[in-house]
Order: C-alpha cells, then sequence, then structure tokens
C-alpha cells in the first residue's frame, strides 16, 4: 500500500479515535495540540486540518506526524501502517501549554511577516496592477477591489514564493494570505485561506475601519470580503456601509473588537453550512450585548447561473441572473 492509498482509508477522524482525543472533530473545536480555550481547530471532510492558533495545518499524514510527535518519514510509514489494519502505539504527545508569554511570542511572530504593498499610492507598480487580476479570480468588479485597498483591508505580498493577496487592518495583529492563482497551500487538499503566524485570530479584519459607519457587513472568512465591497460598491453604500471578516466560523469576537459594533446595524453573511449557522448565531449574541442590531442573512434556495447552490456572499456575484432581484437590496438603508 502507498501513501495515496492509505490516505483513501485513514482520515482524521479514525485518527482522533485512535489516539483518544477528547470531543469530536469538526469545523469548530479545539485543538488537541495544546491547551485551548476557544475552538481553534478545524477538520474538514476529515483529510485537512487546521489551527488557527499556530500549532498547524495540512493532511491527515501532517496531523499523525503533530500527534505522535515522529518526523515525517516516520509519520508516513506509521501510517500507511495503521491504514493496513497495523496496531501502532496510540499515546500522543503532550499538549503544548500555553506560554506565559503567550502576546510577547505572539508579536515576535508578528514582526516576522513579510513586508505587505499597498495598491492604493501611486498608478504604477505590481500591485496596482494586482487588482484586475484579483476582481477576475474573485468574481467581483474592480470598483469594488479599489474600494477594499482604499479602506486599508487590501494589499498584495510574496508568501511561500507565491505571489498573494492579503487581508488585514491598520492594526495589523490578524493576517490571512491567499494565492493570486486561487490555488491551496501545500497540496491539492490544503486550505486556500493562510492565516500568518502570530496573528490573533479572534480580532475581527476591519472593526477599526468600521467605526464611522452605521451599517457593517459582518462576513466569514477572507474570501467574502472582497464579495462585500463589491456590493457595497454596487448598491451605493460607499457613505453608510463597512466590511468586517471574522476569519473562520470556529471563533469568538475578540471582546476588545466588540465595542466598535455598539449601536450599529449588523448583517452577518455566514457560510450555508451548520459551522457557518451556529458561528452567526454565537456572533449575534455577542452583538447583542453591545446593544447592536443583528440579523443574519440565509441564501437557501439561492443558486448560481451553472445551478449551484449557493453558499456564501461570494457566490452570489455569480448568481443565477433570473435570480438577481433576490438580492438587489442586499444592504439595508
Amino acid at each position: 500500500m502507498n501513501l495515496a492509498e492509505a490516505k483513501q482509508r485513514l482520515t482524521i477522524h479514525d485518527l482522533w479515535r485512535h489516539f483518544g482525543f477528547e470531543g469530536e472533530p469538526s469545523k469548530s473545536c479545539r485543538c488537541p495540540f495544546h491547551e485551548d480555550r476557544s475552538n481553534s481547530f478545524s477538520v474538514t471532510d476529515g483529510t485537512v486540518f487546521n489551527c488557527f492558533a499556530g500549532c498547524g495545518r495540512g493532511d491527515a499524514v501532517s496531523f499523525y506526524a503533530l500527534a505522535s510527535g515522529l518526523p515525517h518519514k516516520e509519520a508516513c510509514r506509521a501510517f500507511i501502517a495503521i491504514a493496513g489494519g497495523a496496531s501502532l502505539p496510540a499515546t500522543p504527545r503532550p499538549p503544548k501549554p500555553k506560554p506565559e508569554n503567550e502576546e510577547r511570542e505572539k508579536a515576535a511572530r508578528r514582526e516576522q511577516w513579510p513586508f505587505f504593498e499597498s495598491p492604493v499610492p501611486g498608478e504604477d507598480g505590481a500591485p496596482r496592477h494586482a487588482m484586475p487580476l484579483l476582481a477576475k479570480l474573485r468574481h467581483v468588479s474592480l470598483e469594488g477591489v479599489q474600494l477594499m485597498a482604499s479602506r486599508g483591508l487590501l494589499y498584495f505580498t510574496t508568501w511561500k514564493g507565491l505571489p498573494s493577496w492579503v487581508v488585514t487592518d491598520d492594526a495589523r495583529k490578524n493576517a490571512q494570505v491567499r494565492r493570486m492563482d486561487g490555488g491551496r497551500w501545500g497540496s491539492p487538499e490544503g486550505p486556500k485561506a493562510w492565516t500568518l503566524p502570530g496573528s490573533e485570530a479572534l480580532r475581527p479584519i476591519g472593526a477599526r475601519e468600521s467605526q464611522q459607519f452605521p451599517v457593517v457587513l459582518f462576513v466569514e472568512g477572507s474570501g467574502d470580503l472582497p464579495a462585500a465591497h463589491h456590493f457595497i460598491h454596487a448598491q451605493g453604500h460607499h457613505a453608510d456601509a463597512a466590511a468586517v471578516a471574522m476569519l473562520g466560523a470556529g471563533m469568538n469576537i475578540h471582546p476588545a473588537s466588540l465595542p466598535v459594533f455598539g449601536g450599529k446595524r449588523v448583517w452577518i453573511f455566514p457560510h450555508t453550512d451548520k459551522p457557518g449557522r451556529a458561528a452567526a448565531a454565537r456572533w449575534a449574541e455577542q452583538l447583542a450585548t453591545v446593544e447592536a442590531t443583528v440579523d443574519a442573512v440565509d441564501f437557501t434556495g439561492l443558486v448560481m447561473a451553472d445551478g449551484s447552490p449557493i453558499e456564501d456572499l461570494n457566490d452570489c456575484t455569480r448568481i443565477d441572473p433570473k435570480l438577481a432581484h433576490e438580492i438587489s437590496n442586499l444592504i439595508p438603508t
């Protein structure tokens, strides 16, 4: 049996049980590799995992290597053996304790981030010319991308040797990169978005930048932020609407960020899956504590031009033209 065949047999769910980790692996669960109090771990389709707190990400083999503490080559051999029915030791390495100087450690990691280039200053240069490419990649208008850049939420960089676009804000405490070619990181099954080491993942991107606006579009994931600005432009809400992104459904809003939304009209645009709906309910509950008026948008029944169901705000940019009237007033006045 080769490694590819072993991956077909053995999932992260199987390995979770093999090591006896507490809880159940899901799109929002506690990380088994560190002392986790905020559901910073995500498992997708049993094949891909991601720890938003920085333990790592990857496929089932990478999960086994982290759990066992084995070097990659040894982990591959053990993984194949388990997939073939071998009974190997199932004692996981102990979870990493929360560092005493966690904030200082995160700040040090952020100092290692690559330089982010703004596409706003000047008329020339790669970042300026990258905006039309990003608009095409995300199926949004160039004007929407330009609006996102002008509000300080879009940058460009090189990450792991690849041209990338960056979602971050002026606070520079949370950032996520995506490839300009739309590919995944690490492998065909790897994540599309990479949260940079040292990020404070609970901080919503664009919170401080939204302070002057009475209406906030609150989206799940960096991929929906260009779409939010697309609709702000398309529906003429430059003066009264801002867009803010949480980088994952498994996260609570950072307490320090909540006051920014006090008294505002907040529309949550979650993904249509179970974690997305759960996140919308949790965020709405938190936002209510600062007296925000909150609603969540439901895309049930809407389809794209190719007949596929709409699952998030970005999909709405490709809505079936016969249903376009359903989202013509996506942002309230």
